[in-house]
């Protein structure tokens, strides 16, 4: 079945934290944490690098690391620099679309390589950081097996 990985947006990290052992993926609903969520099979470490190497230029060696905000046995927090959501809100889809063709030719890294796929999950991410900003939120990501 593979990991799976919900993006979501807390005001902090003692609240994202705050996430129920036995939550799954169909249990996530109409909590600050399900709210406004995003569900997706591509790692957060993915995310971060198709944003920041396809639209703001950064190499692939440079992209920061996440911060891990909770390990626990069956689930892990992480937190998610706002430098991978900030930059999409303010380009437009031929910026989005080439940020998709640059992706898809990045070469030795994981995700996607289809660049239409790419550019779809930009555009679920662009969306995902404009209701971060409205909220006032941070962008985490739980991932559990």
């Amino acid at each position: 079945m593979g990991v799976t990985y919900k993006y979501f947006g807390a005001p902090d990290g003692e609240t994202a934290a705050r996430v129920p052992i036995s939550m799954r993926p169909e249990e996530l609903g109409g909590d600050e944490l399900g709210m406004n969520g995003m569900f997706t099979k591509i790692k957060p470490e993915t995310m971060a690098a198709m944003v920041l190497t396809g639209i703001e230029g950064v190499p692939l060696n440079k992209v920061p690391p996440l911060e891990l905000v909770v390990l626990h046995p069956d689930y892990a927090v992480v937190k998610l620099p706002m430098t991978v959501v900030d930059p999409l809100r303010g380009i437009g889809e031929e910026a989005v679309g080439a940020a998709a063709f640059i992706w898809s030719t990045v070469p030795d890294r994981g995700g996607p390589r289809d660049a239409f796929n790419v550019y779809q999950l930009l555009h679920e991410w662009q969306d995902f950081s404009h209701r971060l900003h409205e909220a006032g939120h941070q962008p985490y990501c739980l991932v559990w097996p």
